[in-house]
């Protein structure tokens, strides 16, 4: 599965900078000089990081192999992602990243199915979007309905309010 870790933005300067639009948590390793990054279309890439620097706020990135502006302004719009498997899992046993989540069944603590894991929804709470034979249901992403996650099972458990799957 690719993931989208940045877009790329308006060119910055004259030299072939880029701002990017990043979309990952770890920006300093995805966007490290040396790194190579697939693209989207995947005709543009892959693209290797020459420099990268924060200004103002904003990540603005140096690809190998663009020199001036019009190279820059070429990129604009492209995706850059990277392959899911190159996410380690993370140490910490209660946080999980969406791919890991997305196609879980969803069963409820007295085992009932209810369906399947759609989406996640990264919003002022993370919500699961599970797939029911009524149409979508969004789940917010808390112990107190989610008591469980069983990767190895490929199951989410779900303690539901009432009317939340009605």
């Amino acid at each position: 599965m690719q993931l989208v870790v940045g877009r790329i933005g308006k060119p910055h300067g004259i030299r072939g900078d880029v701002t990017v639009d990043v979309r990952t948590d770890d920006a300093d390793t995805r966007f490290a000089p040396g790194e190579a990054l697939a693209t989207d279309p995947v005709s543009a890439g892959p693209l290797t990081v020459a420099s990268a620097r924060w200004h103002s706020g904003r990540l603005v990135v140096r690809f190998e192999g663009v020199a001036d502006r019009n190279g820059a302004e070429g990129l604009r719009g492209i995706w850059l992602v990277i392959d899911s498997a190159e996410i380690l899992p993370s140490s910490d046993p209660d946080e999980f990243h969406d791919q890991q989540l997305i196609g879980l069944r969803v069963v409820t603590t007295s085992g009932e199915e209810i369906g399947t894991v759609s989406e996640i929804l990264h919003h002022a709470q993370e919500l699961i979007v599970v797939d029911t034979p009524a149409g979508d249901r969004y789940v917010p992403f808390v112990a107190a309905i989610v008591p469980e996650v069983d990767l190895e099972g490929g199951r989410l458990v779900v303690d539901p309010p009432g009317g939340l799957f009605d």
